[in-house]
């Protein structure tokens, strides 16, 4: 079952970033992807995992240490919620870039690369696409 809900934790946020990536100017991809509920699917998943090792978790969260985390991440449940989160937070970090490149012109095929990089390794396009946006100006505002 925790297999299943690490895999599902992903494919449930799959379908956004594809429209982010794929379908970037199709008028509902902007519909859907301004509201941050898109997350929830992924967030649930992780709950599922989470919430029957809460008590696990909270002396981890509440008093972080490397042993402590180490020791939690040790058991595929714990890791496969943390998983869940990751891919939630990444789906709200890849939102925004789509957001704001939409309003400041970013061409999407400047933009997708760089989502799809937000799928790997967020922490690395995140600051690349902020360094990316400093050449665009200032968003575009409504006549």
């Amino acid at each position: 079952m925790t297999e299943f809900l690490f895999q599902l934790g992903f494919l449930v946020a799959a379908p956004f970033w594809v429209l982010m990536i794929l379908a970037p100017a199709w008028r509902r991809t902007g519909r859907i992807i301004e509201s941050p509920l898109i997350a929830l699917p992924s967030v649930a998943v992780c709950l599922t995992l989470l919430l029957p090792l809460l008590a696990d978790f909270w002396p981890v969260v509440t008093r972080p240490t490397l042993a402590g985390l180490t020791a939690l991440v040790s058991t595929p449940e714990a890791l496969a919620a943390l998983w869940c989160q990751v891919i939630a937070w990444d789906l709200l970090v890849g939102r925004w870039i789509y957001l704001d490149s939409r309003e400041r012109g970013i061409h999407p095929l400047v933009t997708a690369p760089v989502l799809i990089l937000t799928i790997l390794l967020s922490p690395i396009a995140f600051p690349l696409y902020l360094a990316l946006r400093v050449g665009q100006g200032r968003p575009r505002t409504a006549p």
